[in-house]
């Protein structure tokens, strides 16, 4: 079973192994470790993946089966850092598909997106402006992809990107499995003011083929907590907080089920960063997308990676 869903997803979360197997997480470990001697797997900061090193990208109906409860806190706690009246990307993948969700009811919100299904999350959002990039349809993750995209972001400026990849390193940053997603999602990079990446920790310390977006364009990274056994994805996440990057930490345990609920209500742990990297200033309302920036006042209350 558990080599079977790791084929099948490319990449697994010890959480989600012992769910669907309906066993302890150290079970799921025991039998990851003599499947990795075998060479069948490869394990990974909490998880397994398929061997050789770069994983693969699943489709769209695996990847939104993946990590649910961590996704969901992700976004319940990312959608804190937009405010009203903001212009912002948003990139195609199942955890942003998650925070378009609960962006529905921010006033004035202006969405710029290649993701058909971001776009259908707030289709119905009556206060929200919601701009298509062009391009051509990939069916597995419902992108835009191609020279139409990215032609159709230049001269854009907003005031963040929200994005989510196949892997996270602080040695590469952002990294995607196909090289047409990439490119775009370097098109959106491009067209903000800050990046904040959504990366549940089964991707902390995964190195997929294609870079996105390097560890000094990182702004912010928002995720979950690492299970408490995971000292590698921990270690990664100091590292990049060592690199300038900040790190929100929301609790998986965090509500599940309400598309608005405040990012306030997260688990978070707090703690000193190291000052903005050159290039990092602060967002830009709206009106940034016809070209004209006006400073919205920096809110974030970032997490602390320190253990106990």
């Amino acid at each position: 079973m558990i080599l079977e869903m790791v084929r099948a997803n490319g990449a697994v979360s010890l959480r989600e192994l012992a769910r669907v197997v309906q066993t302890s997480e150290v079970t799921v470990r025991r039998d990851v470790r003599a499947l990795e001697a075998e060479g069948l797997l490869d394990r990974r900061h909490g998880g397994a993946v398929l061997p050789g090193g770069f994983t693969r990208e699943s489709g769209f109906p695996q990847k939104s089966h993946l990590a649910t409860a961590e996704k969901t806190a992700i976004a319940d706690l990312a959608a804190g850092f937009v405010e009203e009246g903001e212009a912002i990307v948003v990139g195609a993948g199942t955890t942003t598909q998650e925070l378009a969700r609960r962006l529905a009811r921010v006033p004035g919100l202006t969405v710029v997106t290649n993701s058909l299904l971001v776009a259908q999350a707030l289709a119905h959002a009556n206060r929200v402006e919601v701009v298509m990039t062009g391009g051509t349809l990939r069916g597995s993750n419902y992108a835009l992809v191609g020279s139409g995209a990215e032609q159709s972001l230049q001269g854009l400026r907003v005031s963040r990107a929200f994005l989510s990849g196949s892997g996270l390193t602080a040695e590469r940053g952002l990294s995607t499995s196909n090289m047409l997603s990439a490119s775009v999602d370097r098109a959106l990079v491009q067209a903000a003011a800050e990046v904040v990446v959504l990366a549940d920790h089964t991707k902390l310390g995964s190195d997929t083929m294609f870079q996105t977006v390097p560890t000094d364009v990182i702004t912010r990274l928002v995720t979950d907590e690492p299970p408490a056994h995971d000292d590698r994805a921990a270690t990664e996440l100091q590292a990049l907080a060592d690199q300038g990057v900040q790190i929100a930490v929301a609790g998986a345990s965090g509500n599940q089920g309400g598309d608005d609920v405040p990012a306030r209500r997260q688990q978070r742990r707090d703690m000193p960063l190291p000052a903005p990297r050159r290039g990092q200033g602060p967002g830009l309302r709206a009106a940034a997308v016809l070209g004209e920036q006006a400073p919205v006042p920096e809110r974030t209350r970032v997490a602390d990676l320190r253990r106990r």
